[in-house]
């Protein structure tokens, strides 16, 4: 009796769990995440942390990784569909035959040179100095080597690598360095905490003119930026099987992810508090003092392609292999009407 008992018991248990294990089953196949980074490059994502994207057929969440190299393993496994990478990052991927495509650039140059020296007033001065310097191998560095190679300072100017982003905020503000090359939001924070340091050069435009485009040129972007003067920092990829199976799906998600970098451009304090609140690393007051000068923008990966090829060039110039050793082919820039 105790042995049908049993038997029936645990049929009842299989007849009630077995559904629940199949939804279940049903609704992992459908789960998507769509990828974001902590930090100032994924602020043009936050209005998606409060409201996701609702897609047909599929579970949608946002998830923001601390770091670029946690995004890329999860493109290299394919567990990413959809996320956000520094350019450099995403060639390497693509050149190591992974079907990855870059969408859009999301955030292009925002980097300060700092200083509290009164002997540094532009780029010149920077002769027989040290810069504390950020990125070492990656876009930050890479850009302002080439400036610095423009001005025939390269072999003069001290480049150290000692500390980390917030760490040069911070020692700047109690000057303990006095030339630092910073993105936002920290030179923000950097120069709210220190009224002896200012903005010594404007790096878009240095980059602009080290690499022939000249300061004055013209034309625009996305959201009226002056785009000929920047250089890409973040790109929004995609697995290319993926979009390529659910084209629909993933214009919708361009879609949302433009018109939250619309927001944040348009709702700074508003984007701040949303950053505090989802837990990108910033405080809200910061955030939203950062945000306009942070140069978010949203242009597709074929009308980006020259900039980002200028920005490739630069890597082929120091380390050919950061980027797979040659230019991405015109594979990895997708097109809006595929």
């Amino acid at each position: 009796m105790k042995t049908v008992l049993r038997s029936g018991f645990i049929f009842v248990l299989f007849c009630i769990l077995f559904p629940a294990f199949v939804n279940a089953l049903g609704a992992s196949a459908n789960d998507l995440t769509i990828y974001s980074l902590k930090g100032p490059s994924g602020v043009g994502m936050i209005r998606l942390f409060e409201e996701a994207p609702e897609l047909k057929g599929f579970n949608v969440k946002m998830e923001a990784l601390a770091q670029s190299n946690l995004m890329a393993a999860r493109f290299i496994s394919g567990e990413a569909k959809v996320g956000i990478l520094p350019p450099d990052v995403a060639a390497k991927i693509a050149s190591q035959g992974r079907d990855i495509r870059a969408v859009a650039v999301i955030g292009a140059g925002m980097l300060s040179l700092l200083s509290s020296d009164p002997n540094v007033r532009n780029i010149n001065d920077l002769r027989g100095k040290t810069v504390e310097a950020v990125g070492q191998g990656a876009t930050p560095d890479y850009v302002f080597r080439r400036i610095l190679r423009a001005h025939g300072l390269l072999p003069y100017v001290t480049l150290s690598y000692s500390l980390a982003y917030p760490e040069i905020a911070q020692s700047l503000i109690a000057g303990r360095v006095s030339n630092a090359l910073l993105p936002e939001p920290f030179a923000t924070m950097a120069l709210m905490g220190n009224p002896q340091l200012r903005s010594v050069a404007d790096i878009q435009e240095e980059w602009a003119r080290a690499v022939g485009r000249g300061a004055g040129a013209s034309g625009t972007g996305s959201f009226g930026t002056d785009n000929t003067r920047n250089y890409p920092m973040t790109v929004l990829v995609v697995d290319g099987a993926f979009a390529s199976a659910n084209p629909s799906a993933l214009g919708e998600i361009i879609a949302a992810v433009r018109k939250s970098i619309e927001w944040v451009i348009a709702n700074p304090v508003e984007a701040g508090v949303l950053v505090e609140k989802h837990d990108l690393g910033l405080k809200a007051a910061v955030a939203a003092a950062a945000i306009p000068k942070s140069n978010y923008v949203f242009i597709p990966a074929a009308e980006a392609r020259p900039s980002l090829e200028e920005l490739f060039t630069v890597f082929l110039e120091n380390t050919p292999a950061s980027i797979g050793g040659a230019l991405p082919g015109e594979k990895f820039y997708w097109k809006m009407d595929n």
